[in-house]
């Protein structure tokens, strides 16, 4: 095939050549607010929390700022809260916040008729070209839902991304 060796897209592609930042201000509002350390220290104000995800270190406008131990680390987003429009940040890329036990998937479908059982173990996927890391599956309310555990604490799961089950691979 003429695409076998181009490499992967890891943007948006169905938007095209164009600014990401501009594309999402076209279609929702701006929400402003106050960028802050986990234990409140305002480190500036963001443009509006949709422009950010977990684990995202470009963009913070933050950079070379020493944290409150004096650390030089780059900072990266570790956490936001919709209701106060706050973006929560820390230094380090493995820095504590970052990290998830778990996490509750909705909307949860499979692709037999039932799912497996109402707890079992798998594999699974949340983030683009990542490794498949080892969970347990807890389903909740009529299957719909499920708890997610993570058998190693993982890095950057964001609310709002898709959670792939794989089994038997």
């Amino acid at each position: 095939l003429a695409t076998a060796n181009k490499k992967d897209s890891t943007g948006v592609c169905f938007i095209g050549e164009r600014n990401f930042n501009e594309f999402l201000s076209n279609y929702l509002p701006n929400k402003p607010g106050k960028m802050k350390t986990i234990d409140g220290r305002v480190m500036g104000e963001h443009m509006g929390l949709m422009y950010y995800t977990i684990g995202q270190r470009h963009g913070l406008g933050i950079g070379g700022s020493a944290g409150s131990d004096g650390s030089n680390e780059p900072w990266f987003v570790v956490g936001k809260d919709m209701s106060t429009q706050t973006l929560y940040v820390g230094q380090g890329f493995h820095h504590e916040n970052i990290y998830a036990d778990d996490l509750i998937a909705s909307q949860v479908s499979f692709t037999q008729k039932t799912p497996p059982s109402s707890s079992f173990e798998c594999t699974a996927k949340f983030r683009y070209r990542q490794k498949d890391v080892p969970v347990t599956v807890h389903l909740l309310e009529d299957d719909q839902k499920a708890k997610v555990e993570f058998h190693q604490p993982a890095r950057a799961v964001t609310p709002g991304q898709a959670v792939v089950f794989y089994q038997g691979r």
